[in-house]
């Protein structure tokens, strides 16, 4: 996964937060808008209801005035006496036709609710149920809904009394009404502000503003008492408020639904949520770049402080940061800056202590590596100058004075090339060849002690090596175990060819080393010798380590000690060099 900079990582998470927060903040707002929509929308019903009632009372009030004027007029009454049809019929259709502000009907029956004359051009049964249902209440008017031929009305009954013989007799009854049909409340609609109306009887619609199959659709959900309700039709969701048709006897006889659907408020909300949407992601992609520009702003001294500290790891101790304001990123400089200038001091000091320490070990190298030739020079030219010595043993001391001489030439040629920056390349040498020549080295030494070196080496093995350098390795072997065997004893020098080179070994049948000091034995300065500096084996474990090897040293059960070292095997396509 793609690693992110500390100034993403800071932005996209701000992101994130301000996303959410902006969802949440959202939901909530949408929530309360919708809240807010559908109370409006139940507010709307509320006052379409009150419109309706306003406006249906004033309709009903202006039917009651005109029943109770016509039935106080005298020349109504005196037509109502005769008894005469005729008389009846001509005296209602001119008062009618006088007082009529609107399409209405007007009926004169008798008691038992017979039509005796009418007006308004409706055709009636010769019986008006609404008289009878308005008996209990007479002398009273009345009103109230009822279905008449199929058709839901609103009625005014109004009794008409005469006085005879001090008692009050029922001359006749007036009847005045207006139809509930498509036409009426389609009207009503546009007088209340756009709200649907529908009128029920139980649960058939007989006049309504809607379709025919959202009526009835919701004629069918509509339950009776609940007052202001929804409606989820499936596609479409109203808000209802039914309020109840009472008939002339007091009791319910239908239902007035006041209808609005939710189409816009959904409008509404989809709407909001589309501008919603395009403010998160305004807001969201404000965010994002003002938390870059910010965070790159605040984040730059650390960044600076990341740069420098990848240069230190490329010891460019010299690098600085900013140190900028008395913040905490500015102590935090000023401290980094104080780090590297006391990194940069010591590393200074340290690289002195270390050309010291390697002039020191050099030094001391070379004073190892001398003792062993010097004083076999110098014994020899002792021998030369005290002893009286035959021509045979003269020639075998000079034989060592010079072999000796040629090791410290070779030693100090190596010091010569190593101090210009020359190496030398390794080369195929005859194991056994590399062998002999450092035994020539320690042979007077081994006479003098009384030690044998005895070496089994194949003639035909062959390593690729630095011959001088490893030639110095059998050299200090050999002579520290000479030192060792002070009673005299036997070095046995062999070597077998493994898979992955070659397998050196040197033993001695000496006093052995404790193993206190045989775990330490390769660390510098680390010896059992009284006088020795202790560095010949840890010398020897840099030359073999430089040629990929390595070395170790070993008890043996019978006494003595076995030192290991390998080295590589030269390939047969190297051309063999042989080794002085």
């Amino acid at each position: 996964m793609r690693r992110f900079s500390l100034v993403w990582k800071i932005s996209l998470s701000t992101a994130a937060a301000l996303l959410l927060l902006l969802i949440v903040a959202g939901h909530f707002v949408q929530e309360q808008a919708e809240a807010t929509l559908v109370r409006n929308l139940d507010a709307e019903l509320e006052n379409s209801f009150k419109a309706y009632e306003s406006l249906w009372s004033a309709r009903t009030e202006m039917l009651r005035s005109i029943s109770l004027v016509l039935s106080t007029m005298s020349d109504v009454r005196a037509a109502f006496q005769t008894n005469d049809r005729a008389t009846i019929q001509d005296t209602a259709d001119e008062m009618w036709k006088r007082i009529s502000l609107f399409e209405a009907l007007f009926f004169v029956t008798d008691g038992k609710g017979d039509i005796v004359a009418g007006a308004g051009g409706r055709n009636f049964t010769r019986n008006l149920q609404v008289v009878r249902d308005a008996l209990p209440r007479f002398p009273a008017q009345s009103t109230g809904f009822a279905m008449q031929d199929g058709r839901l009305f609103e009625f005014v009954v109004t009794p008409v009394y005469v006085q005879t013989d001090g008692a009050m007799e029922l001359l006749k009854v007036l009847v005045t009404g207006f139809p509930v049909e498509d036409g009426v409340v389609k009207d009503l609609k546009a007088q209340t502000g756009g709200s649907d109306f529908v009128f029920l009887e139980g649960t058939r619609p007989v006049a309504t503003t809607l379709s025919t199959e959202n009526t009835a659709r919701i004629a069918v959900q509509y339950k009776r008492g609940k007052g202001l309700t929804h409606l989820d039709l499936g596609d479409r969701e109203y808000a209802v408020l039914g309020t109840p048709l009472r008939n002339l006897a007091g009791t319910q006889g239908g239902d007035l639904l006041i209808v609005h659907n939710f189409d816009a408020i959904r409008r509404d909300i989809d709407s909001l949520r589309v501008k919603l949407g395009l403010t998160w992601l305004v807001a969201t992609l404000a965010g994002l770049c003002i938390t870059v520009f910010l965070a790159r702003r605040a984040l730059k001294p650390i960044e600076e402080l990341d740069q420098a500290a990848a240069r230190i790891t490329e010891q460019k101790y010299e690098a600085r940061v900013t140190e900028g304001d008395d913040d905490e990123l500015g102590r935090l400089a000023r401290t980094f800056n104080a780090m590297c200038r006391s990194i940069q001091d010591a590393r200074e000091e340290l690289i002195q202590h270390e050309q010291i320490a390697t002039i020191g070990r050099l030094s001391s190298s070379i004073v190892h590596d001398l003792r062993n030739p010097l004083a076999s020079i110098y014994g020899g030219a002792e021998m030369m100058i005290d002893g009286e010595l035959n021509p045979v043993q003269m020639r075998r001391i000079a034989g060592n004075i010079y072999r000796s001489s040629r090791v410290i030439k070779d030693m100090l040629q190596q010091l010569v090339d190593v101090s210009r920056g020359r190496t030398q390349s390794p080369e195929v040498c005859r194991l056994s060849e590399l062998v002999e020549a450092a035994v020539d080295t320690q042979i007077s030494n081994a006479d003098n002690q009384g030690v044998e070196i005895r070496v089994r080496i194949e003639a035909g093995l062959e390593v690729s090596v630095e011959a001088g350098r490893v030639e110095r390795v059998f050299t200090n072997l050999i002579g520290n175990a000479i030192e060792a065997m002070h009673d005299g004893g036997i070095i046995e020098i062999s070597a077998e060819a493994q898979a992955e080179g070659v397998l050196v070994r040197v033993d001695d049948n000496g006093p052995g080393i404790p193993l206190v000091v045989r775990q330490r034995l390769f660390q510098p300065f680390v010896t059992t010798k009284r006088k020795g500096m202790g560095l010949g084996l840890s010398i020897c474990r840099t030359i073999v380590e430089a040629h990929g090897g390595r070395i170790w040293a070993d008890a043996r059960p019978s006494g003595g000690t076995i030192f290991r070292f390998t080295l590589r095997v030269a390939r047969p396509e190297e051309e063999p060099t042989l080794a002085e």
